[in-house]
Formats: structure tokens, sequence, C-alpha cells
């Protein structure tokens, strides 16, 4: 059994712009045919890094916020806080970047929601019962809503080989102790040095495996690897470790992806820009040159499907030389290439193991 996966290309004529071949898109697709009148429908974004250019426009996502409209829904657009520091980290400075960015509400016609809150900590424990996790935290925005449409930018990841839907809910829309699980499978540890014994990570600590007196003290025999400690320090004197193998990483990701969706069964649409096809993620503050020319936008209900087909497209299609493929822009898989101790295949594997969706699809091209 197959998904279908619709496709437009990203010529235009007069009379029939991008913008119009978008709707068009999204209406063959059906994505949008879930939403029931004053359903709060959560726009699941990436508002890009300060410094990156890379994301989707917001012309665009206005475009998408019509349609929820139509349908009667409340749209919002929605991200989760960043672990790494940068200019999403925090919901005042994630809010500035996304204005700056062009996602006001003036461009947009939505509401900016930071999902897990001020600071990373407003978030719902999703109990999935999977392999890593028997529970996922994820930004309560997200899981408050009756709907969810994810706008992916498709890209490549220096830890998953590409980063698209998969990773955009799962990664995007865990809290951000949830993140920490997904990056590390180390337990944290304190430097001594940076610590100020402010006590704030044990006041935090689910398992009050912290101690403070001169300096804070974790029992690992207690510590339950919650990542909380580690975005709660002001001080960052609790190290974030980022020494997951890809394929356990990929796996994790998926987990949290089960978790963003679920109770969302009907109410779920997925929409990947394969344009601007950077080779890292658009979390840096930099994007570098594309490793192909832009190939067009998908639209599908199906998260594994959706992934699957991007990935072929941009390994069919033709490697900039220019980019950071280099000479290597002749291979057949471009995220091997770029990645070659990653297997991208993994998140797929496993997110059909574990039911969101299927690898098989049949490309449904739009005009």
């Amino acid at each position: 059994m197959s998904s279908e996966v619709y496709f437009m290309n990203l010529r235009t004529k007069q009379g029939h712009n991008l913008l119009d071949k978008l709707e068009r898109l999204i209406g063959k697709a059906g994505i949008l045919d879930g939403i029931e009148e004053k359903d709060l429908v959560a726009l699941k974004m990436h508002f890009g890094e300060r410094g990156n250019l890379a994301y989707v426009q917001p012309q665009f996502i206005r475009r998408v916020v019509e349609g929820v409209k139509g349908k009667g829904g409340r749209p919002f657009l929605t991200d989760a806080n960043t672990l790494y520091v940068g200019s999403r980290a925090n919901a005042v400075d994630h809010l500035e970047t996304a204005i700056e960015n062009g996602f006001a509400y003036a461009v947009v016609g939505a509401p900016l929601v930071i999902a897990d809150g001020l600071n990373g900590k407003d978030y719902v424990a999703v109990p999935v019962n999977l392999k890593h996790f028997k529970e996922v935290k994820i930004g309560s925005a997200a899981v408050h809503a009756d709907a969810l449409i994810a706008v992916t930018h498709f890209k490549g990841h220096e830890a998953t080989g590409f980063g698209g839907t998969l990773k955009n809910l799962g990664m995007g829309l865990g809290n951000r102790s949830g993140k920490q699980q997904m990056h590390s499978d180390v337990l944290p540890e304190i430097t001594e040095d940076s610590c100020r014994a402010c006590g704030k990570c044990a006041k935090w600590c689910p398992a009050g495996a912290i101690t403070v007196s001169e300096k804070a003290k974790i029992d690992s025999g207690l510590c339950i690897g919650c990542g909380e400690c580690t975005v709660t320090c002001p001080y960052k004197a609790i190290a974030i470790n980022w020494k997951s193998q890809p394929d356990v990483f990929q796996e994790k990701i998926v987990e949290y992806t089960a978790g963003v969706l679920k109770g969302k069964e009907g109410k779920t649409g997925f929409i990947t820009f394969v344009t601007n096809v950077s080779p890292l993620c658009d979390c840096c503050s930099w994007n570098d040159e594309p490793i192909i020319s832009d190939i067009g936008i998908l639209a599908s209900k199906d998260p594994i499907a959706i992934d699957q087909a991007a990935v072929d497209l941009v390994n069919k299609a033709h490697g900039n030389p220019h980019s950071e493929l280099g000479e290597r822009h002749g291979e057949n898989d471009k995220f091997r290439t770029l990645f070659p101790q990653v297997d991208w295949g993994i998140q797929l594997a496993y997110g059909e193991e574990v039911g969101l969706g299927t690898r098989k699809y049949k490309l449904i091209e739009v005009n």
C-alpha cells in the first residue's frame, strides 16, 4: 500500500503565480480536509535562526494560513525553543527573531505562539511506550492544538543526513529538556569551575538527584537523564553532551514525532519545500550555497512518504559543483556524500516500523 505525495514544480505564468499554485497543491493533497470549525490549528514552522536565510518565506505561510481560515480553523504559527545558545533559546528572543525574519502578524495573518513557553518548561509528557522513551516531552501548545500542519524546509543535517518532516516535528516540538534527551545518551556532568551553587538545577530536578553545598553534585544512581538541569543552569555549568550515535538519534526523533502526532489522527498535513537545499540545518546562523537547484514543493498526509519523496528528488537531481559537494557533485546520494557516517534511511525505516506511515509512495504532479 502506497501513500500519495503531491508535487508542484516552480514554473509559473501570467495569471497563475507561485502562491496560487501552492494553494492548488494544498487543495489537491487534501491536507486541510480534517480541519473543522473553530479548530485551533498549529502550523509548525522553523522561523530561521538570525543570519540564516534558507527558511520558507512568510508569504507562502500566509497562503497556508488563509487556507486554514477558509476551513473555519484558527491558525497559529509555532515552534519550540532551542537547546543550544542562539537567537531562539527563549520565547522573547525566539519571537523577536521570527518577527525580524518576516513572520509578523501583518505579513502572515496569524499569531505566533512558542510551543514550550517562555523558557522551554511548558510541556506535556505524552506516553508513546517505544524503544527509547516511554513518554516524550512535547511543547504544550502543539499538544493542545486540535490539528497540526507541518511546513518544512528540506535540507542537509550533520546528525540525520537530511532534515525533513520528521526532524521538523520530533526535534522541533520537543521542549528543551526533550531535545537534550534526544541528543544525549550520557548522564549530565557538572563543570565545577563554572558552578556557582545557585541551586536552580536542584529545584528543577524531578528525581531529587542533585544536592548543592559549595558546588552542585549529581547522584548518577538517581539521575534519570531528563536534561532539566542542563537547560536550567544559567551559568552553563552542566554540560550538554552531543554524543548519541546517529541511528539512536534518528530513532529518538521518530519517537518524539510519534508523540507530536498522537491524538491528531486525520487532522494533520505536511508541506515540504525542496528549495534552497542547504547542506546544514537551518539552526545554523548562516546558510551555505544550495547543493542542488530548487526542485519544488510537496504535500502529503503521510510524514514518512513525503520525506522519502523529498530525499529521492534531491538524489536524482544534478548536484551543484559550487556547493559543499564540490567535486563530489555527481554522486547519487547527496546526503551520504556530505555525511558518510550517517545512514539517513534509519529514520524512515523506524518511522515506518512504529506506524507513522510508509516509504512507498505515488508522486502526483500538480500543474
